[in-house]
């Protein structure tokens, strides 16, 4: 893999991923050379703190006019071709790309603010700006391409630009998490339909790491044991919702699984982050995500694409890393067939979750597709 950086006409990093020739030797390069006129790159994020919640509110009202659904002609992901417009990527051609989002929920820009440390001044609402970094990362330059149908040598290379980013923006000041996901589908809320996924850098813990920390802390002090490491190892005792035993990485349903359809990807040592992954787990990790997100689009008969939120939940940076563990959540809000599962009165407003299905159902109809 060959990694090229540049800067974009309003200041932002773009980075080019190369696997193939002639620029993976270098005998090629890539073109640098944004030509379109932007102004400088400054976000107006802010967080807010929840006292009823203790959870941090990110403000990103500079989001609410960011590209929705255009033309696959007209994708700001798409290569820049001389015939049209150009894109957010300079070049002709990529391989994979990673850039500065245009409309981050968390910039580094955002410190420039001159921000108030409270909201009206009442010490009940605490305020900070919402520093941080949003990435994008294009998996492939075609628009009709999706990750299912990625080569495994290009699944491979998303792998070791996932731990490349997550070793660069967990050296950042201030962040507490780096986390890389990618949303599927129009019924998820996806803007764009080119192939691609998101890498956050948190400047706090976001409310679901917060929990699993919070649990984890007890279990250590309790017993002496990470949390994470004695779930998948009574998974394992269990095997009822296993659904792969690899020799690097198990997948199961988890006991108490909150979506229609759910699987839980977990190394079987413990591994912080996705930097730390050897090169045989980072092998073995692109033939089994890659058979996992297979299953899950065959899960429903007559559908062909099932949306799904691919995530990929890593230790925290610095305080409490030991307590945390690598693990991927890939799920779908689907329930069946053109159905989907909306988090309506109990789930939203009281955060009580209810699953329309069982988990040991889950792991019978993935194991089934997966055969």
């Amino acid at each position: 893999m060959r990694k090229t950086s540049t800067t974009l006409a309003d200041g932002r990093e773009l980075i080019y991923y190369d696997d193939t020739e002639p620029y993976l030797s270098g005998e090629a390069t890539r073109d640098l050379v944004d030509t379109r006129a932007l102004l400088p790159s400054m976000s107006q994020s802010q967080m807010r703190f929840d006292v009823l919640t203790g959870e941090w509110i990110v403000i990103s009202a500079q989001r609410m006019d960011r590209t929705f659904l255009p033309p696959a002609d007209a994708s700001p992901l798409a290569p820049s071709r001389p015939d049209r417009p150009a894109t957010e990527i300079p070049a002709g051609d990529y391989d994979v790309v990673v850039f500065e989002n245009r409309f981050p929920s968390l910039s580094e820009t955002a410190a420039q603010q001159s921000l108030p440390t409270e909201v009206d001044g009442e010490s009940l609402w605490p305020l900070a700006p919402g520093t941080g970094r949003c990435e994008v990362i294009c998996f492939a330059s075609n628009p009709e391409a999706s990750f299912v149908s990625l080569e495994l040598s290009r699944v491979r290379t998303i792998i070791d630009v996932w731990a490349d980013r997550t070793t660069a923006l967990s050296a950042m000041p201030g962040v507490q998490q780096v986390f890389c996901f990618e949303n599927r589908g129009k019924e998820i809320g996806v803007t764009l339909t080119h192939p691609h996924g998101q890498i956050y850098a948190y400047p706090y813990l976001p409310p679901r790491t917060d929990a699993l920390i919070r649990q984890s802390r007890k279990h250590f002090e309790s017993t002496g044991r990470v949390l994470l490491a004695d779930v998948l190892a009574a998974e394992q005792r269990s095997g009822r919702r296993i659904v792969v035993d690899a020799e690097h990485w198990v997948a199961y349903v988890p006991a108490a699984s909150r979506w229609p359809v759910e699987v839980h990807l977990a190394p079987r040592r413990d591994v912080a982050d996705l930097a730390e992954l050897s090169a045989g787990e980072r092998d073995e990790l692109a033939v089994v995500y890659r058979g996992l997100l297979r299953a899950v689009d065959a899960f429903f008969d007559g559908v062909d694409e099932v949306p799904y939120i691919a995530a990929w939940h890593q230790a925290p940076v610095g305080v409490d890393r030991e307590l945390g563990r690598l693990h991927l959540q890939l799920f779908s809000m689907m329930r069946s067939p053109g159905r989907m599962k909306f988090l309506a009165g109990s789930e939203s407003a009281m955060g009580a979750w209810i699953n329309d299905t069982t988990p040991e159902r889950i792991a019978d109809r993935l194991r089934e597709v997966l055969a």
